[in-house]
């Protein structure tokens, strides 16, 4: 039987004892567990796929840390996580025509769409029954794959970057300039300043919005990753400056920053988390008729703000999730053109995953995580591996 790490509820509530249930404590090599794992019959439209990389996803953390709801009790007591992954096709179902073996493929993690296209459950995570990908091998329905780019110009660790965080991105790009539009037309501003937060889906965010020929700015705390912005040709800010918005002065000051850098007018589109400490430094960024965008649970479920000055000033606020099954597929068109990621310096080994997602919580990786789940590469994808 294939390996693959779990969360269980049992590991959640011993590391809550060892800690006296204090969330920072907590680490998160102690609750994912290696296990071994029976995989279900592969049925007609189904695909098997040996896992080649996966990257580390913040919502693993949320599972483990059982910060926003604990989904492994709400599962049972065990869930199989894993939400992005880069895999080879071992084995198809019978009606399978999209997919062979020898294909490699890229996962999308939409569990339950909904009447439009948009996902009630995420895959592994909220979804019932979901297997995820953090494993050696994996079961899904044909729906769930897409043909890796790999002619796309990345290489195989920045390609096994993007399964999750792309799609991400571009939906929320997607929702961000069409809002914006709604209350400016292009005749009255053609280039929106245009600021991005911390982390991989911001980067993205930031690098389709300088594609569109948009004045983009990369605040964030990690030199390295700043450093890869800027060779993009994306203006950057170091969070670090500003205390990382400690302080109402710290917001202030950051505030006054980004007059300074648009020359009055401030930014036209913020992608942060809608919470914590940035979404009070997004909202002092922000000029009239701005847009602030959000995907993702991290600090907090719960925001609070001044309503009644963010009508005044015509400030929309939106809440957005992962993207349809079909933004998913069309995003792969952006790899390497638009989207090209900054990976962390170590690509971990499968036994060292419980590690990566340590540093992951810890924030002391220079870019996106991968994790080597596979040893023998197969030779499709070996000239792509750095």
């Amino acid at each position: 039987m294939p390996k693959a790490y779990c969360v269980t509820a049992d590991a959640i509530e011993r590391e809550r004892e060892r800690t006296k249930d204090n969330p920072s404590d907590y680490r998160i090599s102690n609750i994912l567990q290696l296990d071994e794992l029976e995989l279900r019959p592969v049925g007609p439209t189904d695909v098997r796929f040996r896992v080649l990389a996966v990257s580390a996803e913040h919502n693993i953390n949320h599972a483990a840390l059982a910060d926003t709801v604990n989904i492994a009790a709400l599962r049972g007591g065990k869930i199989y996580p894993g939400n992005s992954a880069l895999g080879e096709v071992v084995e198809t179902g019978e009606l399978v025509t999209r997919f062979k073996p020898g294909d490699i493929v890229i996962t999308h993690c939409n569990g339950e769409p909904d009447q439009y296209g948009y996902p009630t459950r995420i895959w592994a995570y909220d979804m019932p029954d979901s297997i995820g990908w953090y494993g050696e091998e994996a079961v899904v329905g044909d729906w769930q794959l897409i043909p890796a780019p790999l002619d796309c110009g990345l290489n195989l660790w920045e390609i096994a970057a993007l399964p999750l965080r792309a799609p991400t991105a571009n939906h929320l790009w997607r929702r961000a300039i069409g809002m914006w539009r709604v209350k400016v037309r292009l005749e009255q501003k053609n280039l929106a300043n245009v600021l991005g937060f911390g982390g991989g889906v911001s980067e993205l965010f930031l690098m389709q919005a300088a594609a569109a020929g948009h004045n983009a700015w990369f605040c964030s705390g990690n030199a390295a990753r700043r450093a890869h912005m800027e060779k993009l040709g994306i203006r950057t800010i170091d969070q670090k400056q500003f205390n990382r918005f400690a302080s109402k002065d710290d917001v202030k000051a950051f505030g006054k920053e980004v007059a300074r850098l648009t020359d009055g007018t401030k930014m036209d589109i913020v992608c942060d988390m809608l919470r914590g400490p940035v979404f009070d430094a997004g909202l002092a960024a922000m000029g009239r008729e701005a847009v602030n965008v959000s995907a993702g649970w991290q600090l907090s479920k719960v925001l609070t703000y001044d309503s009644a000055g963010a009508s005044v000033k015509q400030i929309t606020l939106d809440h957005t999730h992962y993207d349809t099954v079909t933004g998913a597929n069309a995003c792969v068109q952006l790899y390497g053109r638009v989207y090209k990621p900054t990976i962390h310096d170590e690509i971990y080994a499968f036994e060292d995953l419980p590690r990566a997602f340590d540093e992951l919580e810890e924030n002391t990786q220079t870019g996106i995580p991968i994790i080597r789940v596979a040893k023998e590469m197969p030779d499709s994808v070996k000239k792509l591996i750095p």
